[in-house]
């Protein structure tokens, strides 16, 4: 089996008048999540190979806050993760698919919608995923992503 761990970016501050959405920082309460977000992944021995991140503010000081608690693990911003369709999520995945442990740092309502798919089959079966939320799906090693492939291994959130 495999792991793709899915992180939802922590509580970002609202936009300031003018300040383009990828610009947001994480709030304070942000912060905290995101660190305890990657104290719960170190926890539980569930350290990423390789991350995945949206190229927005909140998502990159998300995986920061991450990889202060768990170490260095490689990574690379992904310009497909930010405002993705679970569809586009499941083939960047794909691509991964040599990875056994990939974690996605991204956004909703992109993230909860991949977990429903890859879980039950149906993207608009979602329960949702809160601000610094953690889903932990187990796939096979190999073969393609596809709707329903994935079993849900552990939730969590701040």
């Amino acid at each position: 089996m495999r792991e793709l761990i899915l992180l939802r970016h922590a509580h970002a501050e609202p936009p300031a008048p003018g300040q383009p959405d990828l610009d947001r920082p994480l709030s304070a309460e942000g912060n905290a999540e995101a660190e305890a977000a990657g104290r719960w992944l170190q926890e539980h021995g569930l350290v990423p190979d390789l991350a995945l991140c949206s190229p927005s503010r909140r998502t990159r000081e998300t995986l920061e806050a991450v990889l202060g608690q768990v170490g260095y693990v490689d990574q690379r911003l992904d310009d497909d993760v930010y405002e993705a369709s679970p569809g586009t999520l499941a083939a960047l995945v794909d691509r991964h698919r040599a990875v056994d442990r990939l974690l996605v740092v991204g956004h909703n309502p992109g993230l909860e919608r991949l977990v429903a798919l890859m879980h039950s089959g149906q993207s608009g079966d979602y329960r949702g995923m809160p601000p610094g939320g953690i889903a932990v799906l187990s796939l096979p090693k190999e073969g393609e992503i596809e709707p329903g492939i994935a079993t849900l291994s552990a939730f969590w959130w701040p």
